[in-house]
């Protein structure tokens, strides 16, 4: 499969706007017209209950996992039968399949590009690359969220550590394939998610940001 195939499908997943359509077909509203304005699945639960929000975070890290699922089949990094049939760039371009689907999910095509933070689906996409950095990054968001009660925040801390923590793991833990173009593409998925979150931030610098309940 081509290199760009792969890039362009990873884009296509990530703007399949779950949340918008979930609350769309229950509701008959625009998810985006409630809280922050984004698809992902806390403003869904405000908008259409807990139940809604879980679908959705599920069906998003669903296809951030499907889209780097996808780049390892395509470049032969499913193959047992040895390194020499892998390209020497695979990983980067895997690596550059995670970082595309979470950039069309903040930035789907469908919306005019109008999506939600991005957490999620990067958390499905990390899973499959990194997945103790992901659970010690979903640690350090629970217990932020715990005791600040701001979803928004526990999200911004947890996708800042990701990279450290790749990088953590692969230096002091256990080696990870391809350790530089993960790395990269952890820090690539942190800085847009905590781009997707500038109104987020600016409400928390504020004191008006929505506490969870």
């Amino acid at each position: 499969m081509p290199a760009a195939l792969v890039i362009i499908i990873a884009y296509l997943l990530g703007s399949i706007p779950f949340g918008y359509l979930i609350v769309r077909a229950s509701q008959g509203a625009d998810v985006r017209e409630t809280g922050s304005g984004g698809i992902g699945a806390t403003n869904v639960s405000r908008r259409a209950g807990k139940l809604a929000g879980v679908i959705t975070l599920l069906l998003d890290a669903l296809k951030g996992a499907a889209a780097v699922l996808i780049a390892f089949w395509a470049f032969g990094l499913f193959s047992m039968s040895g390194k020499a049939s892998v390209p020497t760039n695979a990983y980067w371009w895997v690596a550059a399949a995670a970082v595309i689907t979470i950039v069309g999910h903040i930035f789907p095509v469908w919306l005019g590009f109008r999506g939600g933070k991005g957490v999620a689906t990067a958390v499905g996409a990390f899973l499959v690359l990194t997945p103790f950095a992901v659970a010690a990054a979903g640690v350090i968001f629970v217990l932020v969220v715990v005791s600040t009660r701001y979803v928004s925040l526990g999200s911004i801390t947890g996708a800042v550590a990701i990279p450290i923590l790749v990088l953590a793991q692969d230096e002091y833990l256990r080696p990870i394939p391809g350790p530089v173009p993960t790395i990269v593409a952890a820090g690539a998925g942190a800085l847009l998610i905590v781009f997707a979150h500038r109104g987020n931030i600016g409400r928390l610098v504020k004191g008006t940001e929505s506490r969870f309940r």
